[in-house]
């Protein structure tokens, strides 16, 4: 009776012309408790009703897509009602049943038990038997000369393309197969009937679609075999991260640490080789695609192709250029053949032989010729930023050379090759290429060394001042642009140099604002000789340019021009000078030299910083005069391009203070880059509510993208070792799925990276021990989280032992250093505590307060007693694992058990005998002293 009352409830809808929700509602009204409409088959009472005629019923086919979007009837009763449809010359009814399908066969789901789950495999299984009889029936069709045959051939074949490539869909239809081989068996029937029917037809087109389509039916029973080359793994974001946070932070570093730093990756996280070479070459395409244009792009771009990895580098390759999309996108970023540049520099380098580069170049030809739109006509004249990074390499060797010579001989000719370095993006592809081949430090030094031959002058005429004050200029704005792409850290000369400290060098560090540095204005820095800030106020305030180049000492102007600024800021408020007198005194000071106007900018920021709300505007209009472009044409030698540079030097300078008083100054558009990466947090929003959803963003995607890493170092930054790792950490506790609790440690790790010491002293000796002796938190350790945050830990451990006795890199180095007393006093080890260690290493096995796993009692027998003495205690990673192991060992001991000895009991083996190493080889080494 309730299938003749549906039926009934469907005509009456139709007669009645009922909307697809009215319908849906007064359904509900009918079948009121609770129908199960699958049962009831309603999907095939409305198909049945809405096919009776030689066109579909578009109302009642409007009520079954209404019943599939809202999930009144399933999928898979949907596919099934569709497959008893069998009249193939309707050319309207069979569009329609398409359509139907094209409405969800991309997302196929089921929600319920494992018979409604393998009903939805029969039900697509049936439904591709359906397809492939109606593809071959229109393609008789077609071959009989009907027009209409040709349509639904072209829209059958879609159909079947649109199902079978999904792998999600092949799998289904996998275990279908295996559930229904009789079913199967008519499929392989169908498939060589649809074979023998496109053999007779002469559109080709159509017959490699076919082609391809039966290709995919016939993958279908291998599947599982098709695996057994890949492995399950095949993505590594730790090393992605650790890749992208090199190529877009630390340009500079030496090549050795990274090495090691991603062969340590690769040893914890059991990394096949030719896997791990392919996942930093995929972090270089994509920090390629994913950097701004300008000098991040050239960044990435002469790491990409400058920078030199090994091992198994042709079966990475193969893998490489499987990943077709993103090869594709990358030439399209670079307008030019990405991998034959990389293959070429990999062959030079040996990595490669001939035949092999060849080869994979073949390929990668073979497969670009797919994709035409990477030769518009459009990027014909375009220069490739890959293409010039390279041939920029050797020119850094040709200049350092040219550098090399004494200046005073031959001024105007350098002058001549500086000129052309700052022609167009030439300066940036220069440095890029330096950084990224080491030489970037001895790029600098040499600068350094001709700022210094500046300031010597010995009777010379006119045109002799203007090549010194060009030289002067050009130096001074190429080591602040270097020191603030790069950092300032590639400028300073060795601790170890005796002498006089460089001009530069002392006013960048006294002077420049950078991030994380606050200026004092009142320092004694900006405060020089007095007699010397009046000449230069009464020559800024009258005196002609030439003149003015002719009697300068151009570093004493530099350091007296804040002095200078503030005499002039007080008279301008005094009313003592009219606002065109501080136009032609701006003018002045930007219109010859423009390291003028940057060291006045730098104290002004400085200055702005420290005054009232009320108190800006003077201050503020200065520096918009300053940034501002002259009032009058000026025609000096390179000056353009000096004040290109110059422009973005102050956009840097001023970023952060403008941002803090909300104030706008628009910067002339010279063609340099906007501010990459600069204020990326979301204003008025709390940064811990930043930090988890750009956290939960990059755990949803499996790794960590460019934009989030400097998200991230700016939280850093802001928050405080402790705060970040904390919170990160309870994020990781959040999680309760083993899947993304594994990623989330992969993720972290390469987050941690950042700053890699500060945060294992700080989850070592802080969080950690405070998880481990709170019992209310025991509960947050219960697997698989526990075991993942033992896993970090570890990780964290081995790598911050491992390299911590290196050099930090220039992006740790800006953070600040606690004092090693802080740790002293953080962590104390009194004289009962070395005693504890000691009895803990040479306890026997039956004692059970031993630092091990109940499963593996060797571990206390690799460091021995003595050795222990050899352990710098005042190093403040040895004080932390020294606590940090008497604790496990107190937990490892204790009566009471819990998800804590658990996490305790769990990889710190691998950590302990890091350390018994070190002690081992620093007790051989004061043996041998």
């Amino acid at each position: 009776m309730k299938v003749v009352n549906l039926k009934q409830a469907i005509l009456q809808a139709w007669k009645e012309r009922w909307s697809d929700y009215q319908w849906a509602i007064n359904m509900k009204k009918f079948f009121p408790k609770g129908a199960t409409w699958d049962i009831l088959n309603l999907a095939e009472a409305l198909l049945e009703q809405a096919m009776i005629g030689p066109s579909p019923n578009p109302l009642i086919l409007s009520y079954l897509k209404y019943a599939i979007s809202s999930q009144m009837v399933s999928y898979s009763t949907v596919l099934t009602a569709i497959s008893k449809f069998d009249d193939f010359s309707r050319d309207l009814c069979i569009q329609a049943l398409l359509d139907i399908m094209d409405m969800f066969c991309d997302r196929l789901s089921c929600h319920g038990k494992a018979e409604e789950c393998i009903g939805l495999c029969r039900a697509l299984l049936s439904a591709l038997h359906w397809l492939l009889r109606c593809t071959i029936a229109s393609a008789e069709r077609l071959r009989e000369g009907t027009t209409a045959g040709e349509k639904q051939l072209t829209m059958c074949l879609q159909r079947l393309h649109k199902i079978l490539s999904s792998t999600k869909n092949r799998a289904l239809l996998h275990i279908a197969k295996l559930e229904e081989a009789s079913s199967w068996t008519a499929i392989e029937q169908s498939l060589l009937k649809l074979g023998d029917t496109f053999a007779s037809l002469n559109n080709s087109h159509l017959q490699s679609q076919a082609e391809e389509c039966g290709a995919l039916v016939r993958s279908i029973p291998i599947m599982l075999s098709m695996h057994s080359e890949q492995l399950h793994k095949t993505g590594f974001p730790t090393v992605h991260a650790v890749v992208l946070l090199e190529g877009t932070m630390n340009l500079t570093g030496e090549m050795q640490p990274l090495v090691e730093q991603l062969m340590m990756v690769k040893r914890m996280q059991r990394i096949p080789s030719p896997l791990f070479i392919l996942e930093i070459w995929k972090a270089c395409f994509v920090g390629l695609i994913e950097s701004p244009e300008g000098t991040e792009e050239l960044k990435w771009t002469a790491f990409t192709f400058l920078k030199d990895f090994t091992e198994d580098v042709n079966c990475a390759f193969e893998f490489l250029l499987k990943l077709t999309p993103l090869l594709d996108r990358a030439d399209q970023r670079c307008n030019c053949d990405c991998i034959n540049l990389l293959l070429q520099e990999c062959s030079k380098q040996g990595l490669l032989s001939e035949m092999n580069k060849d080869s994979l170049t073949e390929k990668r030809i073979a497969d670009r010729e797919q994709s035409p739109w990477l030769k518009s006509a459009e990027n014909a004249n375009i220069q490739p930023n890959p293409g010039l990074i390279l041939r920029a390499e050797p020119t850094v060797t040709n200049i350092l050379k040219t550098m090399d010579a004494d200046h005073s001989k031959s001024p105007e000719g350098l002058l001549g090759v500086l000129g052309h370095m700052l022609s167009g993006k030439s300066l940036d592809l220069l440095l890029a290429a330096a950084a990224a081949t080491g030489k970037l430090k001895s790029f600098a030094r040499k600068f350094i060394s001709l700022n210094e031959f500046t300031k010597h002058i010995n009777g010379e005429n006119s045109k002799a001042a203007s090549v010194r004050a060009l030289l002067f200029d050009i130096s001074f704005l190429m080591l602040c642009h270097v020191a603030q792409t790069y950092g300032s850290e590639v400028i300073l000369s060795e601790s170890s140099t005796v002498g006089e400290v460089p001009f530069f060098e002392t006013w960048m560090q006294m002077c420049m604002p950078e991030e994380g540095k606050i200026l004092n204005p009142d320092h004694p820095c900006f405060r020089p000789d007095s007699t010397k800030v009046e000449s230069l106020v009464a020559l800024l305030n009258n005196t002609s340019e030439t003149k003015l180049v002719q009697i300068l000492k151009w570093h004493e102007a530099c350091l007296s021009i804040s002095a200078a600024i503030l005499e002039i800021l007080n008279a301008w408020e005094n009313g003592v000078l009219a606002f065109e007198s501080i136009q032609k005194i701006t003018d002045n000071i930007k219109g010859k030299v423009c390291s003028l106007a940057v060291c006045a900018v730098a104290w002004l920021v400085a200055h702005v910083r420290m005054l009232g709300l009320d108190e800006r505007e003077k201050s503020l209009q200065m520096i918009r005069q300053l940034v501002g472009p002259l009032s009058s044409e000026n025609t000096l030698q390179f000056y353009n391009e000096r004040v290109v540079i110059m422009s973005s030097i102050l956009e840097h300078m001023c970023a952060d203070v403008l941002q803090q008083t909300a104030t706008q100054i628009k910067f002339p558009c010279t063609g340099m880059d906007t501010m990459p990466y600069w204020n990326l947090l979301p204003p008025k929003r709390p940064i811990k509510e930043v930090l988890t959803s750009i956290f939960a963003e990059v755990l949803e995607k499996g790794w960590v993208d460019s934009r989030s890493i400097h998200v991230f170092d700016t939280l850093l930054h802001m928050g405080g070792v402790y705060w970040f790792c904390n919170n990160l950490v309870k994020e990781l506790l959040k999680e309760t799925r083993k899947e993304y609790t594994l990623r989330a440690v992969e993720l972290l790790y390469s987050i941690f990276c950042l700053d890699m010491q500060q945060v294992t002293l700080v989850l070592l000796g802080h969080i950690l021990p405070g998880l481990l002796t709170d019992s209310a938190k025991w509960q947050s350790l219960m697997d698989p989280p526990g075991t993942a945050l033992a896993k970090l830990a570890v990780w964290c451990a081995l790598s911050s032992y491992s390299t911590h006795k290196g050099q930090a890199s220039s992006r740790q180095k800006k953070r600040h250093r606690e004092d090693i007393e802080d740790y002293i006093s953080l962590f104390p080890l009194d004289d009962t505590q070395p005693s504890k260690l000691m009895r803990l290493l040479s306890s026997n096995e039956d004692d059970a307060n031993v630092l091990s796993s109940p499963t593996d009692r060797s571990m206390n027998s690799s460091l021995s007693a003595s050795q222990l003495h050899t352990v710098n205690m005042r190093d403040p990673l040895n004080r932390v694992l020294a606590n940090l192991f008497l604790l496990i060992s107190s937990i490892l001991g204790a009566r009471t058990a819990g998800p804590h000895t658990h996490l305790c009991s769990g990889s710190w083996r691998s950590v302990w005998i890091a350390w018994s190493r070190a002690a081992e080889a620093a007790s051989c080494s004061s043996c041998l002293s």
